[in-house]
């Protein structure tokens, strides 16, 4: 997904592409981002430039922390945008058009930390691989979360297998009651011809006793 691309999905869900603050919160990105190296190369992040050329971040963090990689950035490409790789999380600058991955972030709330989205793009699908809390203060509610998306996950599909299993069973029902419905329906019309033809030799056997009487 493109940079631009990002920046709306993140509004969407209610944040915006990351601010990486300190150290702290970068070790944390990193030790998280290299969960998906098998997905993707990198992240895109919220560095943005102004019309004044001041780059900053999209929640108007202070930028007074980077950790661009050696050789970064290059002064003909700081109109590009900035990912957080994967592998490194060294930050390095790219055409906005890229398609990578995305992190958003929740802005922090009374009582609460920053919340994060980890989001691997695979054209033309989204999916969202890993929602948890900041782990700089606690990493132990971070991994909490998880395993509840974990259990939500498991409970939608437990809930899909009963209702498949469910609607096999009515149609296996449905489908027994007619052949119950066709096997008596066959019966009866058997019964009746039966008793037409008893009816009929009954017939034929008073005529034959009359004539013979006579």
């Amino acid at each position: 997904m493109s940079w631009a691309q990002s920046v709306t999905q993140c509004v969407r869900s209610g944040g915006v592409l990351t601010s990486v603050e300190d150290l702290a919160e970068s070790n944390f990105l990193v030790e998280h981002a290299d969960l998906y190296t098998s997905k993707t190369s990198g992240f895109w992040i919220g560095i943005y430039r102004n019309v004044n050329r001041q780059l900053l971040w999209q929640d108007n963090s202070v930028l007074d922390f980077v950790n661009w990689g050696e050789g970064q950035p290059l002064e003909g490409q700081l109109d590009y945008c900035v990912e957080l790789s994967a592998f490194s999380g060294y930050w390095s600058i790219l055409p906005c058009s890229s398609q990578k991955g995305y992190i958003c972030k929740k802005p922090k709330s009374n009582f609460q930390y920053s919340s994060y989205l980890f989001v691997v793009t695979i054209h033309p699908l989204l999916f969202f691989l890993y929602l948890f809390t900041d782990a700089k203060n606690n990493k132990a509610h971070g991994y909490t979360n998880m395993w509840i998306l974990l259990i939500l996950v498991l409970i939608i599909l437990l809930g899909i297998a009963f209702m498949i299993y469910f609607i096999f069973k009515i149609k296996s029902q449905s489908e027994t009651e007619r052949e119950v419905r066709r096997h008596s329906t066959l019966r009866e019309y058997s019964h009746v011809l039966t008793g037409g033809v008893d009816e009929n030799d009954s017939n034929n056997s008073k005529e034959k006793n009359e004539h013979s009487v006579v």
